[in-house]
């Protein structure tokens, strides 16, 4: 496809309840990107199990390969129509991506989900079939750069019913809002979160079901390429500097070694902003070219805290290295560590605590939370 499926998952609790009724279940594969929003009848945890069990058994089979009527017919057998109120114990949407840009969109007694391109909602001709005794509307539709599309559940439209008319949400002022919303500088759990936060306080912050949203964007993928460390052979640094700059997207330099050896292949200034310096993080400096450069095992540890806390990207505005690398790291798609093995002499010396002398577990264990995260990494070592 060529381009980057960012998705992105926020929920709402009913007040009064200590768990979402509802489930999101996301599920990337080599072939495909899935996302099945599911909701449950009623609220609590019992509606989390029915929910539970509509979105993990879809996402499951899907993953091995299976049709999507076999899905829905699975799920028909498995969650009847509840008889004294005559609604499914549980309704759900179904969005897959394909690698050549192609999405399907299934919705059993779900809202209709939006689907956009920049600032404009886009008609997609949906059609009926029963499957299983369940009446879907399904659709097929093609994606390109800036493409996006928002499922929610009916407690997310019916945000402030009952209220003043000027403080409540329905299908159409909800698709307004989207479409008015939406940028492409925004992640798509940033867009969630927002759509989710708005919807609180048009409850009065209590809100009266629980209530989901999935966003997911196409767009451009972002690239990082991260340099650690000096190589073992001095030989070796001309050529580690050059697949630096020669790499696509942001540059990143960790090390205060690191930092002198690309300003002096690249004849530039290295130049350090002391005021970037935070809460024992060593302060970050600046290279011509280069969009980030930072020190090095201290600045790694605190930014991988971040990562590791799920720190979101707008609580990471801070100036210093860690948060910034962070900040980097957390809005990348692929990640590209080159890694230089050269000893450092200094740090045995010194009072800084054991695990930053070993760099490279602390590389290792990085690599791990960005692929838990769902990022591609790569590493060579030099």
């Amino acid at each position: 496809m060529g381009f980057c499926v960012d998705i992105g998952t926020a929920q709402l609790v009913k007040n009064g309840e200590e768990i979402c009724g509802d489930t999101i279940e996301v599920v990337r594969t080599a072939g495909s990107h899935i996302v099945v929003v599911a909701d449950g009848l009623g609220s609590g945890i019992k509606a989390k199990i029915l929910s539970g069990l509509t979105a993990k058994t879809a996402g499951t089979m899907l993953k091995m390969g299976g049709r999507i009527v076999d899905v829905i017919e699975t799920l028909a057998l498995t969650l009847p129509i509840c008889k004294v109120r005559n609604l499914a114990y549980s309704t759900f949407t179904i969005i897959q991506f394909t690698p050549d840009g192609r999405g399907y969109l299934v919705e059993y007694e779900n809202p209709p989900s939006y689907i956009g391109m920049n600032n404009t909602l886009c008609s997609v001709d949906r059609k009926e079939r029963v499957i299983g005794n369940k009446l879907i509307r399904e659709c097929y539709f093609t994606v390109a750069e800036n493409s996006w599309l928002v499922i929610v559940t009916d407690g997310v439209i019916h945000a402030g019913a009952g209220r003043t008319l000027s403080m409540t949400w329905d299908q159409h002022r909800l698709g307004v809002y989207l479409a008015a919303t939406y940028s492409p500088a925004r992640s798509a759990t940033e867009w969630a979160q927002e759509i989710v936060q708005l919807c609180y306080r048009i409850y009065g912050e209590k809100p009266a079901d629980d209530a989901s949203v999935a966003v997911i964007n196409i767009r451009k993928p972002r690239h990082v390429t991260v340099l650690i460390g000096p190589p073992r052979n001095v030989h070796d640094d001309v050529e580690v500097v050059d697949k630096l700059i020669r790499s696509n997207g942001m540059k990143v330099v960790c090390g205060g070694t690191t930092g002198n050896i690309v300003a002096r292949i690249l004849g530039r200034e290295l130049k350090i902003d002391y005021s970037s310096g935070n809460g024992g993080v060593p302060p970050a400096g600046t290279i011509g070219g280069i969009d980030l450069v930072t020190e090095g095992a201290v600045t790694l540890v605190n930014a991988m805290e971040h990562l590791r806390k799920k720190t979101s990207l707008k609580e990471l505005r801070g100036r210093d290295g860690a948060s910034r690398l962070a900040s980097i790291l957390l809005a990348a798609d692929s990640v590209h560590f080159i890694v230089g093995t050269a000893a450092n002499p200094v740090l045995p010396e010194t009072e800084i605590p054991a695990i930053f002398v070993y760099k490279q577990y602390i590389i290792r264990d990085l690599i791990r939370i960005l692929q838990e995260m769902g990022k591609n990494v790569t590493v060579e070592f030099y």
